[in-house]
């Protein structure tokens, strides 16, 4: 698991880092050795090394084109050219999408946060072949605003156009937190009170929701890994 970030430090404190959340909602899906490394270390991946990597969130922003995240883009970028299964969430997915040619802006749309109606456009193994709508928790203000070449849009919101993405045949990449329950994505509105406010959002109307549909993409991906 290729990490990039921390959680608010609210719910770090109460729920665990990137890698604990994701854990949690895996279970027993990936039977393997999970190993971590951090990106803003200079703890890369080597695609010979790997059976499978997820990139976490992150608070950073792919914009700022901060050396690590160079690296990084470079490590991702091998990874999937070696067909070994990726997934990226939020900033993991703009990071992929930067890594393989696309790019990364602040959203257009706005910031986006809380429990979202997310719109299926396209039938795929990871998010299954019913084209219906389900709940997904977000949390960002950048959105990957040009695809890269081949990259097929799998889902939107009313935000985000896209929401999830097959970059290739073994990466994906989802703007939403599958890992982030009600409790959590709670937690993230919290933390960002004063900014919503700021943006002239009201942190009140936005919901917060388990998202139990959005969740299984964590195993469906660990089943496609195994494959």
């Amino acid at each position: 698991m290729l990490v990039t970030g921390n959680p608010v430090p609210g719910v770090e404190a109460r729920r665990g880092s990137f890698v604990a959340l994701i854990r949690e909602v895996l279970g027993t899906e990936w039977r393997g050795a999970v190993e971590v490394l951090d990106a803003r270390k200079g703890e890369l991946p080597a695609p010979g090394e790997l059976g499978a990597l997820v990139i976490t969130g992150s608070p950073e922003s792919v914009t700022t084109r901060a050396p690590w995240i160079l690296e990084a883009e470079r490590a991702v970028a091998a990874v999937v050219r070696a067909s070994v299964p990726t997934l990226g969430i939020c900033f993991g997915h703009q990071l992929l999408g930067q890594a393989l040619g696309g790019l990364v802006e602040a959203n257009p749309r706005g910031r986006e946060m809380g429990s979202v109606r997310l719109r299926l456009l396209e039938s795929d193994p990871l998010l299954g072949a019913a084209l219906e709508p389900f709940v997904a928790n977000m949390s960002h203000s950048d959105s990957v605003t040009r695809l890269p070449p081949g990259a097929r849009v799998l889902a939107e919101t009313e935000r985000e156009p896209h929401a999830a993405v097959r970059f290739a045949a073994r990466a994906w990449g989802v703007q939403f937190h599958p890992e982030f329950d009600g409790d959590v994505m709670r937690g993230y509105i919290d933390a960002r009170k004063d900014v919503l406010r700021a943006e002239g959002i009201d942190p009140e109307a936005l919901r917060a929701e388990d998202a139990p549909v959005a969740a299984r993409v964590l195993a469906t991906f660990a089943r496609l890994a195994r494959d």
